[in-house]
C-alpha cells in the first residue's frame, strides 16, 4: 500500500513545556498584493515529540498526521540543527 505525500513544514521550536509535544513556529514571507513589500507571517503547530528529544530553538521538520489530540495533528519529522 502506498501512503499519499504528507504536508511538511520546518520550522523553531518555542515551547517543549509539555510532555511528548512541543510548539513549533513556522515563519514564512508573502508579498503583499498592492505594494510588493514581503511580509513575514508566522503560525504555530503543536506536534508530537515521542521521546521528548527536542529543546527550544531547535531547527526541525514537522510533518502532518493523523490528529492526536484536539490541537495536535502533526509529528516530529526529524531534527535539523539543534540550539547553540
Amino acid at each position: 500500500m502506498e501512503r499519499n505525500l504528507r504536508k511538511e513544514r520546518v520550522g523553531i521550536v518555542t515551547s517543549q513545556k509539555m510532555d511528548k509535544s512541543i510548539t513549533v513556529l513556522v515563519e514564512r514571507r508573502e508579498k503583499h498584493a498592492m505594494y510588493g513589500k514581503f511580509l513575514k507571517k508566522s503560525n504555530k503547530f503543536l506536534a508530537h515529540d515521542e521521546n521528548n528529544d527536542c529543546n527550544e530553538g531547535d531547527v526541525v521538520r514537522i510533518a502532518e498526521t493523523r490528529p492526536l489530540s484536539k490541537r495536535k495533528r502533526w509529528r516530529l519529522a526529524e531534527i535539523i540543527e539543534r540550539a547553540k
